[in-house]
């Protein structure tokens, strides 16, 4: 179903509601909590792909599905390395994470269809907004159910954002020099 201009409106106050009301101080420190890193990757791809769905610049959605396919690459990896096996250990919930892990089987099939095909060819601009629609699925599920589950266990959230943070910085520099 198509989104309405209202519609994607009201989803970009909304979000920039909820960054506002859940921003800190920015630090340098390398020390940051996984929740918070995932949320931060969650509304960096949100706000790319509210851009993508406003501009019509061909070379500007171009290169804004190329952003969002890599955002989306690095933060399934890490999730799938890191995040999820500690998440399921700590929480037991195989069937919500068992979800997630075939969520990003399709969200990458996806991508990589997206990577092959350019701006103008046929589906590309309806393929991105399908990764968007299940992203965003995606991405409310982890935020309100998967994170509020975890705050609940002992898992070092901190440890574990070090971790991710650093393993993320790497796949970046990775991609970027390929």
């Amino acid at each position: 179903m198509p989104t309405t201009a209202k519609t994607k409106a009201k989803n970009t106050a909304d979000r920039k509601t909820r960054r506002s009301q859940s921003a800190k101080p920015a630090k340098k420190a390398p020390q940051i909590n996984a929740l918070e890193l995932l949320e931060q990757d969650h509304r960096e791809v949100e706000e790319y792909f509210d851009e993508f769905d406003e501009i019509e610049d061909d070379n500007r959605k171009e290169e804004l599905a190329q952003k969002i396919c890599m955002a989306l690459t690095v933060h399934a990896q890490i999730e799938e390395e890191i995040f999820y096996p500690a998440a399921r250990q700590a929480t037991e919930d195989n069937d919500l994470l068992d979800e997630a892990v075939v969520e990003h089987a399709s969200a990458k099939k996806l991508i990589a269809e997206i990577e092959e095909m350019g701006v103008g060819e046929e589906l590309f601009e309806a393929k991105v907004r399908v990764l968007g629609e299940q992203i965003k699925h995606h991405v409310r599920e982890e935020e309100e159910e998967l994170f509020p589950e975890l705050d609940r266990t002992d898992l070092d959230l901190d440890a574990l954002g070090s971790q991710m943070a650093q393993r993320k910085e790497e796949l970046l520099k990775q991609l970027q020099s390929a």
